[in-house]
């Protein structure tokens, strides 16, 4: 294990990965994690190549490794078009080069756990995604068992969206993993999504529906779920119908309508109306 010092009040300071840290990094990943990285993922870790990153250490140490990595975390921009999340981000067709902060690893050495350095590092990620004008959101996987992790992302109001099965395989095992985004810079899902904790998708089944994962309930619970999703399927119909109303309208705006003769003028509708653009609110 990687250091094994039990911290006093520890003064912790978050700064870049340097190239100095790779032989920590390359330790701290293989303590944490089951899962094996290649050489050339610590490489473009500490020399930033097309991956940022944050390291913590404790400036109170007492030991002589006051600027050793005590937890780090490990991000990537992507484009938002053709990502896996791309179905919960509204888009603007104007603006296709839209990104996203994807989370690669975060990990805290376990003496320095319960101080909030993982959620500080976190913070660090969603204040980078936040300076980038054109990014949407922060996202990332976590491995169905990994409880306390899953607590830290719900803490900081990220949304549960998606379980995948299977999406991990770890020493012959597959593990289920959950998608969780963070939207930012206004970043925001289609049309009303129905938020879902993790805990839902564990225990009920779920369906695809409108570009959202939504759960069928227990008997007992059906009717008021029926209710909801009615509400929902009514209010996508809407949606639609509204919108298409809106562009047929556009189209015939132009046009004098032609009305049939009649004697008394009462019965003439107005050549004009006023109109509304009614959109989905989320």
């Amino acid at each position: 294990m990687v250091n094994l010092y039990k911290p006093g009040c520890p003064s912790i300071f978050y700064r870049p990965i340097r190239p100095s840290d790779l032989e920590v990094i390359e330790k701290l990943h293989a303590d944490l994690f089951p899962i094996r990285y290649e050489s050339e993922f610590f490489l473009n870790v500490v020399h930033g190549r097309d991956i940022v990153s944050w390291g913590a250490v404790d400036r109170n140490r007492s030991d002589g490794h006051s600027d050793e990595l005590i937890g780090f975390v490990t991000a990537r921009l992507v484009m938002a078009k053709g990502s896996e999340v791309e179905d919960v981000l509204r888009f603007e067709m104007s603006e296709a080069n839209q990104t996203l902060v994807y989370v690669l690893t975060l990990g805290v050495v376990e003496s320095y756990r319960n101080f909030g350095i993982a959620t500080s590092l976190i913070k660090e990620v969603i204040k980078y995604a936040s300076n980038i004008t054109m990014c949407q959101a922060v996202y990332l996987h976590v491995i169905s068992y990994n409880n306390s992790a899953i607590h830290l992302y719900e803490k900081m109001s990220f949304q549960c969206v998606r379980r995948l099965h299977s999406f991990y395989f770890i020493n012959g095992q597959h593990y289920d993993s959950y998608l969780f985004i963070y939207y930012v810079n206004g970043g925001r899902s289609p049309c009303s999504p129905l938020c879902i904790s993790h805990k839902t998708l564990e225990t009920q089944k779920i369906t695809f529906f409108g570009g959202q994962f939504y759960p069928f309930p227990s008997p007992k619970k059906a009717i008021s779920w029926q209710r909801e999703l009615a509400t929902i399927f009514m209010a996508y119909i809407r949606c639609g119908f509204k919108a298409v109303a809106s562009k047929l309208w556009k189209k015939k705006d132009r046009k004098v309508p032609v009305w049939m003769k009649c004697k008394e003028s009462s019965g003439l509708l107005p050549t004009t109306q006023n109109k509304r653009i009614l959109t989905c609110h989320d």
